[in-house]
């Protein structure tokens, strides 16, 4: 019983290559698609105001553009392993070929935590922005079923939240096609509303506001940075769909790396009116772009803004859902988790099982547990992923050099280095509280692996498939 056994890289595309996988129907575009609708929502819409008020001042600008050149580092390093190795998976499947089984369970366990965590989060947050519009327009729901259960404040279910998560989870389970069509159109609805409001903002911006550029000196840049970095993860979801893309090899680096470039501008570019409309010291708001259309009484646009807001922070939920019911799909059919989750709907080829028990897990975190104090978490397994993957992919340079690639890392070991480096101050620099729930969460993953997953591996028969 070997815990280190490798998947071959040959026998994962001779697996690809033969029926009973995912239905082959995205391109380019649909992947850039699902990176901008993962990437762009809350942050833009939320985090924007807070981290200018708080860190940076106007010079969040350099924040964003610091974070967007260090998540391109890692950005590089999964669009290299995506062209390698074009199957469902992220990162847990480029750890299951170059470490082993027991780190590839410890990346995908890790990336449940990330994905299931953050999606519950996003729902919960859906939930308080559509309650604001209803109440926008006199609808109030009834109490009980508003927020997350606490008996103090006579709040049973978060119901809204629970809704949206299932309505989702629908939409996913339709198929890739489908559901990423849908994405599309609600990606160009909200990065329409963003144009509106730089169209519309530039008009008001008053250089004034950008001094003092740096209130908070170079190291408040630093600490936006390490704020905005978290506003970029989730590109990495766009790795998930590789078993879907009908050209992997040359599409997922496009769209891994164009979504990032796009993001990277409109972060740039929003921040720039945004701290150029409203002084700075005024944005600690929950609604920063919303409030800046207020303070320049350009009221007819809120409705606008409030819309895209929901609407952004819908795509991430659904980019979530998508990446989440993938990454259980390729576990089962590994055989780490049960087998059932990676049966295929005959018809649409979409993983049914695995999407609905993962939307069901999800709606019922959003709906009945607070979630507030869980983003460092989503935080630090995000991270943990991204290190492994430049680790990941010095280690293939050195041991299978002669492996097709379609795309390669620049300069590597330095990239990956960089990129190793970088996350791994962000992550030597969560709250040890965070550290202490990543490590329990591990715990209970090795548990299970050791009580379950290491007989019921597909790789346990004794072919070990060892490169």
């Amino acid at each position: 019983m070997s815990v280190m056994r490798k998947k071959s890289i040959t026998s994962m595309m001779e697996l690809k290559d033969k029926g009973g996988t995912l239905k082959k129907e995205l391109g380019a575009f649909d992947l850039t698609m699902l990176g901008i609708g993962c990437v762009v929502g809350t942050g833009i819409f939320v985090m924007t105001g807070v981290a200018a008020a708080q860190h940076a001042g106007p010079a969040l600008i350099l924040s964003f553009i610091i974070a967007g050149l260090v998540c391109s580092f890692c950005a590089l390093c999964y669009a290299e392993l995506a062209s390698m190795v074009p199957v469902s998976g992220s990162a847990y499947t480029y750890s299951y070929a170059t470490f082993g089984e027991i780190i590839a369970w410890i990346l995908g366990w890790d990336l449940i935590l990330e994905y299931g965590f953050a999606a519950s989060m996003v729902a919960s947050g859906w939930s308080g922005y559509f309650q604001g519009l209803l109440s926008g327009f006199g609808i109030n729901l009834p109490h009980a079923i508003t927020s997350a259960f606490n008996a103090d404040k006579g709040t049973l279910i978060d119901l809204p939240a629970v809704i949206i998560a299932l309505l989702l989870t629908f939409l996913v389970s339709r198929g890739a096609k489908e559901s990423t069509r849908i994405n599309t159109i609600m990606v160009v609805l909200k990065i329409a509303v963003i144009v509106l409001f730089l169209v519309v903002g530039v008009f008001y911006v008053k250089p004034v506001n950008w001094t003092p550029f740096m209130p908070f000196g170079f190291g408040g840049v630093v600490t936006g940075a390490a704020t905005a970095f978290i506003a970029y993860i989730g590109f990495d979801v766009v790795a998930t769909a590789a078993e879907e893309v009908r050209n992997p090899q040359k599409d997922l680096p496009r769209g891994i790396i164009a979504s990032l470039i796009v993001c990277a501008l409109l972060y740039v570019l929003v921040t720039a009116v945004l701290t150029g409309i409203v002084p700075y010291h005024l944005l600690d708001v929950k609604n920063p772009v919303a409030f800046a259309i207020q303070f320049i009484h350009q009221n007819w646009i809120a409705g606008f803004i409030s819309l895209g807001a929901i609407v952004g922070i819908t795509t991430v939920l659904f980019v979530l859902l998508y990446g989440q019911t993938r990454l259980v799909y390729a576990m089962g059919r590994d055989g780490l988790l049960p087998k059932r989750l990676s049966k295929l709907n005959p018809k649409t080829k979409a993983p049914t099982v695995s999407t609905w028990a993962t939307g069901i897990v999800v709606a019922f975190f959003a709906g009945v547990l607070p979630l507030d104090r869980l983003s460092d978490l989503v935080s630090i397994g995000t991270l943990f992923a991204f290190v492994s993957v430049a680790i990941g992919i010095i280690i293939l340079r050195k041991t299978q050099p002669n492996l097709k690639r379609s795309f390669r890392v620049p300069w590597v070991p330095v990239i990956p280095l960089l990129a190793i480096l970088c996350c791994g101050y962000l992550l030597f620099s969560l709250p040890l509280v965070t550290w202490e729930a990543f490590l329990v969460w591990m715990v209970i993953g090795l548990i299970i692996y050791f009580s379950y997953s290491v007989r019921s591996s597909r790789l346990a028969s004794g072919n070990t498939e060892e490169e």
